[in-house]
């Protein structure tokens, strides 16, 4: 069983910063890719960012990058999620997930485990 727990969520003002956590636990962290999703009412879970755990490439989707960074921290089993120069649109629900893969996938349905979400929420 894989536990993910994200925190760091919160409301902040357009062009504002967070950071956003997610702490492993449960299996070894480092030998697996791990994504960011958001999700807003009435919109689909998308993609954001996600990190390979062989050689730590990182994959961003076009509307945030350049402006998030996500990293990964395997002795503190932790990926991270920066956030900055954030926009209304950005305001979601934050999700982390990890897949029994060396590769991160853009689908959500390639993920094996996700956290409770976080919310971020912008305002203008």
């Amino acid at each position: 069983q894989v536990q993910l727990v994200e925190s760091g969520g919160g409301l902040v003002q357009a062009g504002g910063s967070l950071r956003l956590s997610c702490a492993a636990s449960g299996r070894t962290f480092s030998r697996y890719a791990m994504g960011w999703f958001r999700q807003a009412p009435g919109k689909e879970r998308e993609f954001v960012a996600g990190i390979d755990w062989s050689d730590s490439r990182t994959y961003y989707a076009d509307s945030v990058k350049g402006r998030f960074t996500i990293s990964r921290d395997n002795a503190k089993s932790t990926v991270y999620l920066q956030m900055n120069s954030l926009k209304p649109e950005d305001t979601a629900v934050y999700y982390c997930a990890t897949r029994f893969a060396r590769h991160v996938e853009v689908n959500s349905y390639e993920y094996d485990y996700w956290g409770q979400g976080t919310q971020v929420t912008v305002s203008s």
